[in-house]
């Protein structure tokens, strides 16, 4: 059964369209109209495994905010919806990636509870184009839409670009743990409810 995932959302700030397939090999075109937020996503799918068409049209006119938060959003329900009643996954992973000088790690649970955990502090107000704040709203957003808990930070670091990319290429290999299934759960989900 595909594990696959499609939504589009049109607001008067945002118009988004997300398709993804959880069982892909990380192919990707994602364009966001921020260069460097395009750049973090990539990394995201290429190192998850994970499929990802993403475009955004958003009033940059303003600023990035509301396009970051949005693309969380609908990102997070799309890995809801494409992951279905959970049935089989390994439901946690965790990663812990260098990027040079700087680490970037990440655990989490794809246990229908959203929450997040955020550690991380910037030298600078922007990479790129993009507000190194909106960094903390993407994972906010993605996760509680998604309804995982995640927990994610960048401990040490000097460089700016090192830390988000570490930081999402942690959350990539920690999703790319979590989504996979695990044969000796077949037809199981793992929790002592039954279900997540």
């Amino acid at each position: 059964m595909p594990r696959t995932a499609e939504i589009a959302r049109k607001t008067k700030e945002t118009d988004i369209k997300v398709r993804i397939d959880l069982d892909g090999n990380g192919a990707n075109n994602i364009d966001t109209g921020i260069g460097f937020f395009d750049h973090m996503l990539t990394a995201l799918s290429k190192h998850s495994g994970i499929d990802m068409d993403i475009s955004c049209k958003g009033d940059l006119n303003v600023d990035a905010h509301h396009s970051v938060e949005d693309v969380g959003i609908v990102l997070g329900q799309a890995l809801k919806e494409a992951l279905g009643d959970k049935v089989g996954i390994r439901r946690y992973g965790s990663a812990s990636i260098p990027m040079d000088e700087a680490l970037g790690t990440c655990s989490l649970d794809i246990s229908g509870r959203a929450f997040l955990v955020f550690e991380c502090d910037f030298a600078g107000d922007f990479c790129g184009t993009m507000d190194t704040q909106l960094f903390e709203e993407f994972f906010r957003s993605f996760a509680f839409n998604a309804g995982i808990t995640l927990h994610i930070a960048c401990p040490y670091g000097a460089n700016d670009h090192h830390k988000a990319e570490a930081m999402f290429k942690a959350l990539a290999r920690a999703l790319r743990e979590a989504t996979e299934t695990d044969p000796r759960f077949a037809g199981q989900v793992i929790s002592t409810k039954g279900a997540l």
